[in-house]
């Protein structure tokens, strides 16, 4: 049976990123829902978003402190929340340090998602940049490490977190 699956020959239509675009529509959906209905009940979303990538608004301030990712949390206080579909940006205002911020983050950016009340989460490759010549698209750099969620209780059961990298196929 393992070598039916290590024969399949190399798919000519690309279903992980059209995976990975659903999945990140789940994410603006989500962001649409809340910011018209409000966070229901116990939900509450972390977002972890590329810094460096094109189109990220954010102040000068935060950029130096997290230069390659970021995680923010929607719960109590934050404002302005929205979902722009013609530029696929979420907008959403937050306090850092007391100083009051719009930030501007392409879907693209993003890289996880969670909403720990039901311990759903999604985590997604790194978009490509966008780039008027694709030839000279650089990878990103690696991500820095922010440790923004709390610890779990000791009785908690860990987060499910929906991967790709379960579903797709490894090379040789």
């Amino acid at each position: 049976m393992e070598d039916d699956q290590q024969q399949r020959p190399d798919s000519l239509l690309p279903y992980e990123t059209w995976i990975e675009q659903a999945l990140r529509h789940v994410v603006a959906q989500a962001i649409e829902h809340v910011a018209v209905q409000g966070l229901p009940g116990g939900h509450h979303f972390y977002i972890t978003f590329r810094t460096d990538y094109p189109g990220v608004d954010i102040p000068q301030r935060i950029r130096a402190q997290y230069p390659a990712e970021m995680t923010i949390v929607l719960q109590h206080q934050f404002w302005d929340l929205g979902y722009d579909r013609d530029t696929k940006t979420i907008q959403v205002g937050l306090s850092f340090g007391g100083v009051p911020s719009k930030l501007i983050i392409p879907l693209d950016a993003v890289v996880e998602f969670a909403d720990p009340h039901i311990r759903y989460g999604l985590r997604f490759q790194p978009a490509a940049a966008p780039s008027a010549d694709a030839a000279t698209t650089e990878a990103p750099a690696p991500a820095a490490e922010v440790e923004a969620e709390p610890p779990p209780a000791k009785d908690a059961e860990p987060a499910q977190v929906v991967s790709l990298d379960a579903f797709r196929r490894r090379q040789p």
